[in-house]
């Protein structure tokens, strides 16, 4: 099939697919006599997988990583959950980061009385430039 169709079946862009093409992540694919690329139900299979992979909040590295482990059937099960352990700890770090920021600026605008006044603490704290108000 070609590239559209590869990507309406993926749910990918072409663009992605010609990206993934061209870090490594899926390999080149063969061309037709007129020039247009070619992909094969693996080719889509692979797509597939690094698009669950991206969507897990999987980086290219990681997703590189994860599809070498995914195509060695020798692998040892410890080296992907050490990987997934990894990126459990990176979500988490994240998410910690992402309810302080939040819960730092539902104090700001709690504390702002939101009316025809000009003094708005959020304004303040954002030209303080301190992190924690």
């Amino acid at each position: 099939m070609n590239i559209g169709q590869a990507a309406s079946k993926t749910g990918l862009s072409a663009k992605m697919i010609r990206y993934y093409e061209s870090i490594g992540l899926l390999p080149i694919a063969g061309r037709t006599e007129s020039g247009y690329r070619h992909y094969a139900a693996k080719d889509l299979d692979r797509l597939a997988f690094i698009k669950r992979a991206r969507d897990l909040g999987f980086s290219l590295e990681e997703v590189g990583k994860l599809l070498a482990l995914w195509q060695d059937r020798q692998r040892a099960s410890a080296e992907v959950k050490a990987l997934a352990a990894s990126h459990i700890e990176e979500l988490n770090r994240k998410i910690s980061e992402m309810t302080s920021l939040r819960d730092t600026l539902a104090g700001l605008a709690a504390s702002c009385h939101g009316d025809d006044r000009p003094d708005c603490p959020i304004l303040k704290e954002l030209a303080s430039g301190d992190r924690t108000p």
